[in-house]
């Protein structure tokens, strides 16, 4: 050991020859000392690596792939999988009985079965079903795989939307697109390389913990752009202040900034705040282009329902123009080379009808959350296949959880009529980059109450979404307090074969 070197290598031949309880005082000395947070594991190494020249750099796939973008529609508040994709003709025959329903972990009580009220078909060559609550979607069924045995951990709306985007029922882990951000890196460097739109209504329980980039550096987290006025802020410099004038004070903060990290090489929070700095600047050119609808031909615009008017029937009611527009937006991002987009449709406070959890009153939800959704969606998967884009953007649909195959009273006073949550057994589809078109995989119960024919964990969804963007969800690691982390955890994960192409 050289006396003259650098500590970290000290530091490190100490954590890896620690063991027992020294090793366990010598992790808390090391804690304190920042070791854990010094720097990004590399790829497949599980050890703290140099801060790379540009956090974003593109990186190989581990295997390859011709996917480059997800689209991520996430319906917050949970949609209910028997009124929508999973067609239980054993439910709709055993409509008022009662049967012994799990409605919390380890919580019981007798509840009524509600059949559904939606009326199924079977389409396409596929023959998927699909309901009448979304007749423009079921015209692209041929598109997707639909995996209906899904199952998670959580019934409480926070820690399940928090499972669902980082992988963990608990904050402070980096969501699905910072592992894909920091995976793959960006392929266009004048945009994010990760961006979340919101719901008008609001922003998901548990608000920006699900799009953070946790213990990595905050070059990975999400880029949020907002539902009104200017989609992102000041991305018009001051009056009076010319191109020019901005690139020399750039130049000259990061002039500054490179001084500071040569002496401090191991600090990814610089490392992202100079890639930040860069961003910015050349947002203002190029943000503005992307996000500029007015582009798109009149026929793509009504496609996307985007100058359909709001409905008058309900307070809530938003139509398919907002929606819309963030759809569209997705695609001309993906389009120029952002790695992940992630819609919301649902959002404010849980409990009520501005989201997808549909407890005082399953029809009411449908009516008002399906249209927003439905027209938008099947022309994004049109859309997506005729420029040729659907083969390298992988689209997912769902939500955190399901809906329970009864009726419930437990939240609304004895109200009958809702559906309560459900992580036992629900649905996500899948479409494009790699999926097997045209699949139903899996199978719910009788009733559609829980995952019953090859169920999958969520983190089983997880590892199909890597692996369909070329990466191993085993060898995808960051090093971070002394574990080599994974977004799919300690449990093995694999991806669900039998929706691969």
């Amino acid at each position: 050991m050289n006396p003259d070197g650098p500590i970290q290598p000290r530091r490190r031949f100490l954590w890896d020859m620690g063991a027992g309880f020294a090793g366990l005082a010598l992790t808390s000395l090391l804690e304190a000392d920042g070791f854990f947070t010094r720097g990004p594991g590399a790829t497949g190494k599980g050890r703290p690596a140099s801060v790379p020249p540009h956090p974003l750099a593109p990186k190989p796939p581990h295997r390859p792939t011709r996917a480059k973008s997800v689209i991520f529609l996430f319906m917050f508040g949970g949609p209910s999988q028997v009124d929508t994709f999973d067609y239980k003709p054993g439910l709709q025959r055993r409509d008022g009985q009662t049967i012994d329903n799990e409605f919390r972990r380890n919580t019981r009580t007798r509840a009524v079965l509600q059949a559904s009220r939606r009326t199924f078909r079977q389409h396409g060559q596929s023959g998927l079903w699909c309901s009448d609550a979304f007749p423009h979607l079921s015209r692209h069924m041929d598109k997707l795989a639909v995996v209906k045995s899904l199952h998670s951990d959580s019934f409480a709306h926070g820690s399940a939307v928090l499972q669902m985007n980082t992988g963990r029922i608990l904050q402070g882990h980096p969501s699905l697109g910072a592992w894909l951000s920091y995976g793959l890196g960006t392929v266009n460097r004048n945009l994010p390389a990760y961006v979340v739109m919101l719901d008008p209504r609001g922003g998901p329980t548990t608000g920006a913990p699900n799009w953070s980039s946790g213990y990595m550096p905050g070059a990975h987290q999400g880029t949020v752009l907002r539902t009104s006025g200017d989609p992102i802020l000041n991305l018009r410099p001051p009056a009076g202040v010319t191109t020019e004038h901005q690139r020399r004070e750039l130049a000259f903060l990061q002039e500054l900034n490179a001084r500071h990290q040569r002496r401090h090489p191991d600090s990814p929070d610089l490392a992202a705040r100079i890639a930040s700095y860069e961003l910015a600047f050349r947002l203002q050119a190029s943000a503005p282009e992307a996000l500029d609808l007015s582009q798109e031909d009149p026929r793509t615009l009504e496609a996307y329902g985007i100058h359909e008017p709001k409905p008058t029937w309900h307070p809530l009611a938003q139509g398919p123009a907002p929606f819309g527009r963030q759809c569209l937006t997705a695609r001309r991002l993906v389009e120029r080379g952002v790695r992940f987009v992630q819609i919301y449709s649902g959002g404010g406070a849980a409990g009520g009808q501005n989201t997808w959890d549909g407890h005082h009153g399953i029809e009411e939800n449908l009516r008002l959350h399906c249209p927003e959704v439905d027209q938008p969606i099947a022309a994004l998967l049109a859309d997506l296949e005729q420029r040729g884009l659907l083969d390298e953007t992988l689209v997912v649909w769902g939500g955190e959880f399901g809906r329970m195959p009864v009726s419930e009273t437990f939240n609304t006073g004895g109200k009958p009529g809702g559906r309560d949550h459900n992580p036992k057994g629900f649905t996500y589809w899948l479409a494009g980059a790699g999926v097997k078109a045209g699949t139903s995989y899996g199978e719910t119960d009788e009733v559609g109450e829980a995952a019953a024919v090859n169920p999958h964990h969520l983190r089983d969804l997880h590892a199909t979404i890597l692996h369909l963007m070329g990466l191993d969800p085993q060898r995808l690691t960051f090093f971070h307090g002394g574990l080599d982390q994974k977004l799919t955890g300690v449990v093995e994960a694999s991806p669900i074969q039998g929706i691969l192409a």
